[in-house]
């Protein structure tokens, strides 16, 4: 059983993405911010496998639910 904490770090990590802060920081400041209407796994910016599984991550309150949702409010501002 994985009890280990998600962060928005090891998100982006799950993601495939470069985790580390500047390059976190980067990936936020190329995408944001991110249009009202758009829910973030239909952002065009993300793999079909990267959509699914934000999508999944949302939709079953899965452990993965709060640092996704810190994401999609950090592409928000």
């Amino acid at each position: 059983m994985d009890t280990s904490q998600h962060t928005l770090s090891t998100l982006f990590d799950q993601l495939g993405l470069p985790s580390d802060e500047t390059s976190v920081n980067t990936f936020l400041t190329r995408h944001a911010p991110l249009p009202g209407d758009v829910s973030l796994p239909e952002a065009g910016f993300w793999s079909p496998a990267q959509a699914q599984f934000l999508k999944e991550g949302v939709a079953d309150d899965a452990e993965w639910a709060e640092p996704i949702d810190e994401l999609d409010a950090l592409l928000r501002r």
